[in-house]
């Protein structure tokens, strides 16, 4: 599976430009290493962004995170803020090359109906991930004595709905690229 670090180091450079005429270091530009892929390939790559964006989750999960927010002081700040920095960086990596599949679709590969599949995909995975860090800090001592268990079964009943809307849109993501091919 190439995770997205791999994608990004997979990367090759454009004609450099020249150095010594414009005193100017050169820059170099990126390929995207999935720009002449076939579709198949690229909704199979929407799968593996989404199995990281799953065990980022699965990471907030761990008993780490969740001791943090429920201890109360003294706090373990930096492994906490170590661990959120590092899902952090996955679902900020992931979101980038999913907003780049969605743009190939849309543009070169003249592809609406899957580039607006993706970009459902990426608007459930925001509302997700706001909806998982909202019950996160329902949590937390400071906030567990207001907590209102109303609301919070609302927020967990949102997951859960917006995690089976995930799953039909990447059902649909794959059916529609069958048919593309």
């Amino acid at each position: 599976m190439i995770t997205a670090e791999a994608a990004s180091e997979s990367t090759v450079s454009a004609v450099p430009g020249d150095t010594a005429a414009t005193g100017v270091p050169e820059r170099e530009e990126l390929v995207w290493p999935w720009k002449d892929a076939p579709i198949r390939e690229l909704v199979q790559r929407i799968h593996q962004l989404q199995a990281e964006r799953a065990q980022a989750f699965r990471r907030l999960e761990e008993p780490g995170p969740r001791q943090y927010l429920s201890s109360g002081p003294p706090y373990d700040f930096p492994r906490y803020r170590s661990t959120v920095h590092e899902v952090t960086q996955v679902f900020a990596a992931a979101s980038r090359e999913v907003l780049a599949v969605e743009a190939e679709l849309a543009g070169p590969r003249a592809q609406p109906l899957l580039a607006s599949h993706v970009r459902s995909l990426q608007q459930l995975e925001e509302t997700r991930l706001t909806t998982v860090a909202l019950l996160q800090l329902m949590g937390t001592p400071e906030l567990t004595g207001q907590e209102d268990s109303l609301q919070i079964h609302q927020l967990k009943m949102k997951v859960i709905k917006t995690m089976e809307a995930i799953s039909e849109v990447l059902q649909d993501l794959r059916f529609d690229a069958e048919s593309a091919e």
